[in-house]
């Protein structure tokens, strides 16, 4: 359903840590920087999209939650999300971001990937 994933850390010292991570998409991302308290989301995508199959996040900076649901079956839940981390979102999860902070989230694909795969749960 959601699988959460932490960054592979390489180091730290006095200034911070240094993560890394490989992928195999390319092209156009979405940077976004929410508010704490903000809601984005609240949408499932049924796979027509490869980069929506599943979606991939990252979060990069601060915390949310994840609350999501089978838009094909009753099973529901929340993930806590600690930066950095990637966030991976099945198909037919219907989703939403709660930033618990400011929040800071690269989403591995283009507005154009989401187009004609973005559904509300009154879509079924």
């Amino acid at each position: 359903m959601i699988q959460v994933k932490s960054l592979h850390k390489i180091g730290e010292d006095a200034r911070g840590e240094t993560h890394v991570f490989d992928m195999d998409r390319t092209g156009q991302f979405i940077v976004a920087h929410r508010k704490a308290g903000s809601l984005s989301g609240r949408h499932y995508h049924k796979g027509r999209s490869p980069y929506k199959n599943p979606e991939t996040l990252i979060i990069m900076n601060g915390e949310a939650t994840i609350n999501w649901r089978n838009a094909k079956g009753i099973e529901q839940g929340s993930v806590k999300i600690y930066a950095p981390s990637f966030v991976y979102i099945d198909a037919w999860i219907w989703h939403e971001v709660v930033a618990d902070t400011d929040i800071v989230l690269y989403e591995l694909n283009s507005l154009a990937d989401g187009n004609g795969d973005t559904f509300q749960l009154d879509e079924l």
